[in-house]
């Protein structure tokens, strides 16, 4: 009950405890954001101004901390007790990724390599002493959503029709892709199981949201008509668009550690892949059962398999 008590507090009060005086704002020439009309808003979002300020302060940061500890616990877990999945390299392979999907993917996933490390320094700012190292982590935010935004829509579109959703990918999702046994049988995926559609549509979707709501915090001083006329302030666009970038930033995060578990330690030499566009036929015929027999029924296997010996 007393773990309650601040969330029941803080929905009967929130709003009622102002932040700045309107007399106190600070008057920049030119500056809408810091008027004294944008100071007065801060306390009422629909009145839940403090409500805001508590989740940004501690439900966030409480959620992302159990994310980057709890989600690498769980695949430490899993590799100690049932381990990697391992398939002959041997046999055939067959190309599944063509370069320019390769290096559309490698630059998408450069921008993650930044993105996610500094988002984590920007959030827990005061963990890591603040100052220069945390404003050099948001020129390398910067610079990794510029790398995602060059890449994201060309990702989206080049593989928009394998991530649509079929009704094999309940399948999928009912048996966790067999990653929870030992033994090696077929799943029913296609080119991309259903854990690799739902990491697809965040990292897209998601990222394309991400960025737009990156972009208002980047810049925060705007004037949008459409505001005005739904008596709204650029605080409230504010405080939706942090609210929204963070949760996203949570659930992005989490699929991206289990992206890279998946492609690193759950299938052994999975990343491979993504690097010459080959996979064997052993993981092909087990791990991606229906795109296997499609590619042997329509008699594309030759030609695939030719593609990966050159």
């Amino acid at each position: 009950m007393k773990k309650l008590l601040p969330i029941i507090g803080t929905f009967a009060f929130a709003g009622n405890v102002p932040l700045a005086e309107p007399n106190q704002a600070p008057v920049h020439h030119g500056n809408t954001l810091i008027s004294p009309q944008m100071i007065e808003a801060i306390p009422a979002w629909h009145k839940y101004g403090e409500l805001f300020l508590y989740l940004q302060t501690h439900w966030v940061k409480m959620i992302f901390l159990l994310v980057i500890i709890g989600v690498p616990a769980v695949f430490l877990v899993h590799y100690l007790i049932i381990g990697p999945k391992v398939f002959s390299h041997h046999g055939r392979k067959f190309l599944v990724f063509p370069s320019w999907q390769r290096v559309i993917h490698w630059i998408a996933a450069l921008g993650f390599v930044f993105l996610v490390p500094t988002g984590i320094m920007i959030i827990y700012a005061k963990f890591f002493g603040g100052g220069t190292p945390v404003r050099f982590a948001r020129y390398l935010h910067d610079i990794g959503a510029a790398l995602f935004a060059v890449a994201v829509i060309p990702m989206f579109l080049m593989w928009l029709k394998e991530m649509l959703p079929r009704l094999w990918d309940i399948k999928w999702f009912m048996i966790l892709g067999g990653y929870l046994s030992k033994e090696k049988k077929e799943i029913p995926a296609s080119k991309f199981n259903a854990g690799q559609k739902m990491w697809y549509w965040f990292a897209t979707l998601g990222g394309i949201v991400m960025i737009i709501t990156g972009v208002m915090m980047y810049f925060q001083d705007f004037d949008i008509a459409l505001l005005k006329n739904l008596n709204l302030h650029q605080i409230d666009l504010l405080r939706i668009a942090v609210i929204v970038h963070l949760l996203l930033a949570i659930a992005i995060t989490a699929l991206f550690f289990t992206h890279l578990y998946m492609s690193i330690f759950a299938i052994k030499g999975s990343l491979q892949s993504m690097i010459d566009g080959c996979k064997s036929e052993d993981e092909l015929k087990h791990l991606h059962s229906i795109f296997y027999k499609k590619i042997i029924k329509e008699g594309k296997d030759k030609e695939l398999a030719e593609k990966c010996e050159k």
